[in-house]
């Protein structure tokens, strides 16, 4: 990879240039950075998004029993617990031979995943991105959240709120909470849905169905509002990967691998979730926790791709519910013939699946299979699983690996923000050199930055994970609170004392 300017991916700091931090970054999930190396003339020579959280989760698992792995590595995000549910639990079906799973299990955990994807993306929308949507990316700081939101456009805040509580509710009643439930377990599910969740949900639907669909009608006019804004905005040409299903529909829960090329063209079609750790593969960066994956096939250069709504809406050949699908093809009309590309597209694409979701709800709250029914399965015992699974932001898979103990051996994650990571970076630099180059920077044009990384929803908590050293810092303190010394290791290996006079210096 390359920096803007043609400058190298360095660590150091070339001379003659100034380095700018956007730390922490806001309204995202987790904690990262933005740094841009600007030379004298305020050109923007490196652009770089940084990923400072370390999790640890799948060294956490290793060692566990399996049928301890899908409630535990819920713990990894509180926003979309149950797409790491419901990966690690699709994973362990394979573990115990319970391929596949009862229809009953199968329904409710489509429920539980609508209602995920459901409250997700109206949490991102509307908490996070609506305020620089409606006011614009230059407002004011103290203008940039739901409360401003409220005040100027009270329908919008209030129907975002409660669109989120919907689908909350639906988790709380297939998976017993509303955050780190247990519902789903490797070979199906624990409990079926009462009568009165179902009648509580029906009588919701029709109203959130609705607004829904004002939702989309909400950013549909946005974009007709500033047509060259919202297709040109961070606009990243990339392949798209996500699961379909074998009829070419939209699918969330369950289906086969599709990627395409940057112009539409099919790269790959139909492959197996158990396959698809054969697809990929992952670069490391030293100045990042999170990885870079590609398509080994293709290489890092020219392999990376995007995941989440706006791959998936135009990976698919049709959306099975009749008003989505009505919307998607308004959407598609964009790319005259070819995908859309702009970041910004992002959002126009979530809220067409968030009223997917709602559609998909009503479908299923009236299967009486979801009240009554076998909910587990089992079989022939196996050494291994991999769970795929279309979470809020993208692509997610689980692997896992179990001795005869029932103890795992092994645990690899590639969750949906990895997927994205260079996506979001080409994003930054997009950015950077349209809006920051040349410029003197201030704070409207420095959010323009976190508006094009923002779009892509990232959840930086579920996917920081390194690989080989991790940077780690010592301080030995003594009895008065004293420093005595310190030590510090990069993430390069090397060791320094970064004081040359601790006893200077007091501990916090």
């Amino acid at each position: 990879m390359t920096d803007l300017a043609g400058a190298p991916a360095s660590d150091a700091l070339p001379a003659g240039l100034r380095r700018v931090a956007i730390d922490p970054l806001s309204r995202v999930e987790g904690h990262g950075k933005v740094t841009l190396l600007v030379d004298e003339h305020n050109r923007v020579r490196q652009a770089r998004l940084h990923i400072v959280e370390f999790r640890g989760f799948e060294k956490f698992i290793e060692g566990r029993p399996y049928w301890e792995v899908p409630v535990m590595v819920q713990r990894l995000c509180g926003i979309c617990p149950v797409s790491h549910h419901l990966a690690a639990s699709k994973a362990l079906d394979h573990v115990v031979g319970a391929v596949p799973v009862t229809r009953s299990a199968t329904l409710l955990r489509r429920l539980m995943h609508y209602g995920q994807v459901l409250q997700s993306h109206a949490t991102h929308f509307f908490h996070l991105a609506s305020p620089d949507l409606l006011f614009g990316f230059d407002s004011e700081v103290s203008r940039r959240n739901l409360m401003a939101v409220a005040e100027t456009c009270p329908d919008v805040a209030r129907q975002g709120v409660l669109l989120r509580k919907f689908g909350q509710e639906v988790i709380r009643a297939t998976a017993g909470k509303r955050v780190h439930g247990t519902g789903s377990v490797p070979g199906g599910m624990n409990r079926h849905l009462s009568r009165e969740d179902r009648a509580l949900l029906h009588e919701g639907l029709p109203v959130m169905i609705d607004w829904a669909e004002e939702a989309v009608d909400l950013i549909a006019r946005l974009h007709a509002e500033q047509p060259g804004l919202y297709t040109r905005f961070a606009s990243v040409r990339s392949n798209l990967l996500s699961l379909v299903g074998m009829d070419g529909s939209l699918e969330l829960y369950d289906g086969v691998i599709r990627a395409r090329d940057a112009t539409g063209r099919i790269l790959l079609d139909g492959l197996s979730d158990q396959a698809c750790l054969e697809l990929l593969e992952e670069e490391v960066k030293p100045w990042t926790y999170l990885k870079f994956p590609y398509l080994k096939s293709l290489g890092p250069e020219q392999g990376w791709y995007r995941v989440g709504p706006l791959a998936r809406i135009q990976n698919c050949d049709f959306i099975a519910s009749a008003r989505a699908e009505a919307r998607r093809q308004a959407f598609l009309a964009l790319g005259q013939g070819e995908p859309v590309h702009a970041s910004l597209a992002y959002h126009w694409a979530r809220m067409i699946e968030l009223l997917h979701c709602l559609e998909m709800i009503a479908v299923l709250l009236a299967d009486p299979a979801l009240l009554a029914g076998d909910l587990m399965t089992a079989g022939e015992r196996q050494r291994a699983g991999t769970g795929v699974i279309e979470a809020p932001r993208g692509t997610l898979i689980h692997h896992y690996e179990v001795g005869d103990d029932d103890l795992v051996t092994r645990c690899n994650l590639i969750v949906s923000t990895t997927h994205n990571n260079r996506a979001m970076n080409e994003a930054v630099c997009a950015v950077a050199r349209e809006y920051l180059d040349g410029q003197t920077l201030t704070d409207g044009l420095l959010n323009h930055i976190e508006v094009a990384i923002r779009a892509y929803d990232p959840c930086l908590s579920c996917a920081t994970h390194a690989l080989g050293r991790m940077p780690l810092e010592l301080t030995l303190v003594g009895p008065g609170g004293a420093v005595l010394d310190r030590l510090r290791r990069s993430a390069e290996g090397r060791i320094e004392r970064p004081h040359a006079a601790p006893e200077a210096e007091t501990a916090r």
